[in-house]
């Protein structure tokens, strides 16, 4: 809480990511609907590197203007790795 985002995002993937937002924050246009659910790498505290998925939502006040975004992120590392295992395996029969 009160940190940079920078914590969690891939050094190579920062400028993509505050390229859009602040595109986000200047127009209020954003390629991914409310709910959307999107998923990206992270960085965990000690360097690993994870899969995550989460929602976003802007933060707008009584007059619509956006004073920033919230989301909800979890870790879906597991899953991700087991879909890659089994994506694997099935090419692997079918060759």
């Amino acid at each position: 809480l009160g940190a940079p985002l920078d914590i969690i995002i891939p050094e190579r993937l920062r400028q993509r990511h505050w390229s859009g937002w602040e595109h986000v924050m200047a127009t209020g246009e954003t390629r991914y609907g409310e709910g959307d659910l999107l998923a990206v790498p992270a960085v965990t505290k000690d360097g690993r590197q994870i899969s995550v998925e989460f929602t976003i939502i802007l933060l707008r006040d009584g007059t619509h203007e956006i004073h920033g975004m919230a989301a909800i992120l979890r870790d879906v590392t597991t899953r991700f790795e087991e879909i890659r295992r089994l994506k694997r395996q099935a090419a692997g029969h079918s060759a």
